[in-house]
């Protein structure tokens, strides 16, 4: 298991925000936990020089572009970049210096997955430049896949034939547990748990982590395999645990 970084844009700004408040268009209801003063290159450029990689660009919502941008070059091969990417403009993005490109809304149509949109992607990239975004809630003792701004339920379950399939059309998986994003209050453990028994492919966790024993936690229930970003429980965010301290952590 390894730490990976990252940068949650919106409205231009690196901020961390409450996963299940974003709403389309409403700001009333949007619950910011911080919002740096540093730029996202600024981020970009300390993730470098720590050695970090395979860490996520996330632009949620219009105005982030710009800002993105920024942070690829900054860090040029270091930065995998989601947020309204499509067939169209994902081309645009590797070229700027995202490593891959993470996706969810834009291969899902009414709750479904739309292989036809997907074995375009993949025809246009590779599958080893596209990472699947399948950040989900829980319903019942199932989890399953949300999209658009996290608000929108799918058919997809999270589930050990689910993710072997999308394995091959991919080379990673990012996963939010979205009921927990941005709270501080603990990891989806089960979910974790079911990862580490399933996946085959990279794959990386976040959402709820509260401690720097968490990242033992994870290591311990994804069985070595699922690798763990943090956010608004890091200082640099805001939060309570050092970063330095997760950059040398040794699991």
């Amino acid at each position: 298991m390894k730490f990976r970084p990252c940068i949650d844009l919106h409205d231009g700004k690196v901020k961390q925000i409450v996963g299940s408040s974003l709403h389309d268009g409403s700001k009333e209801a949007l619950v910011t936990n911080f919002e740096s003063d540093m730029s996202s290159a600024d981020f970009a450029r300390q993730y470098a020089k720590d050695g970090l990689t395979g860490g996520h660009v996330i632009m949620l919502g219009p105005g982030n572009i710009e800002a993105a941008v920024s942070a690829l070059r900054a860090y040029p091969g270091g930065l995998q970049l989601g947020g309204g990417i499509n067939a169209d403009n994902a081309e645009t993005y590797l070229k700027e210096g995202a490593s891959h490109v993470i996706v969810t809304s834009y291969v899902f149509k009414d709750g479904e997955i739309d292989f036809e949109r997907l074995d375009g992607l993949v025809s246009r990239i590779g599958k080893e430049r596209l990472v699947l975004d399948l950040s989900c809630r829980k319903q019942g003792d199932s989890y399953f896949v949300v999209t658009d701004r996290w608000q929108k339920f799918t058919s997809f379950e999270i589930t050990k034939d689910n993710l072997d399939h999308l394995s091959t059309f991919c080379a990673e998986f990012l996963i939010h547990a979205v009921d927990v994003e941005g709270l501080c209050r603990g990891i989806e453990t089960k979910l974790v748990e079911k990862l580490g028994a399933w996946v085959t492919i990279p794959t990386t966790y976040a959402g709820g982590v509260s401690r720097l024993s968490d990242l033992q936690l994870v290591n311990e229930l994804g069985r070595g395999k699922i690798d763990l970003t943090i956010g608004s429980a890091l200082d640099i965010f805001g939060g309570s645990i050092a970063y330095e301290d997760v950059v040398k952590w040794k699991g």
